[in-house]
């Protein structure tokens, strides 16, 4: 099974790495992070590169896509190379999926038209000017279309997307043996949950939402 997770210029590192722990875990997965130019892409702080082995060009009909988002996504709405890639893997893949900011460019590419999706809370309803319909779902399935809320919910995606296809069993064991049993310190893990005034702080500097 190939799966792809794409990189792009200053993505978040936990939203690629989450569904790397989790979606690698399964059964003949071949895992390549693929990018336009093979080499290190820096994540949204620089000082954390991955290695894209492959460029988008070698890698067209992955089984499973993996779209992570991060503020270096606003500048990869327009970029034709990757919502090209997108529309192409899509053809073939079993699953496409995004992670937090990565569901705008599911969208941008034109694959979340009709469909629900979710996105970090940030930037939801932006996933309206595509046509999708913005839920406030940690994890949405639509048909073969997968998206998670923000950066820790890619965690919960590939588990859940390991379950599907490998069966409640492994996917238990991977929760199991990644030790995935949170127990945050703060219960301040959504707009619904948080102080308020961080809410709004955040929804005023948001660098997220689309102009």
């Amino acid at each position: 099974m190939k799966i792809a997770i794409v990189l792009f210029a200053r993505f978040t590192a936990l939203d690629a790495v989450g569904p790397y722990e989790t979606l690698g875990r399964l059964p003949d997965a071949e895992l390549t992070f693929v990018a336009e130019r093979t080499g290190p892409v820096r994540s949204d702080t620089g000082r954390l590169a991955l290695t894209a082995d492959k460029a988008l060009s070698e890698l067209t009909d992955p089984d499973v896509v993996v779209v992570p988002g991060g503020p270096g996504q606003s500048a990869q709405m327009e970029n034709e190379v990757l919502l090209d890639w997108l529309r192409t893997a899509d053809t073939t893949s079993t699953w496409t999926t995004s992670v937090c900011t990565g569901s705008l460019l599911l969208a941008a590419a034109g694959l979340l038209d009709g469909r629900r999706a979710t996105s970090h809370w940030l930037a939801r309803d932006t996933l309206k000017q595509f046509g999708a319909e913005p839920t406030g779902e940690r994890v949405v399935v639509d048909g073969k279309y997968v998206t998670a809320a923000g950066v820790s919910s890619g965690i919960d995606m590939g588990l859940t997307l390991v379950g599907t296809i490998a069966g409640d069993d492994h996917a238990q064991a991977v929760q199991l043996l990644t030790e995935y049993d949170p127990q945050p310190p703060y219960d301040a893990g959504s707009p619904e949950k948080a102080p308020a005034h961080l809410v709004e702080k955040f929804r005023a500097e948001s660098r997220f939402i689309l102009e």
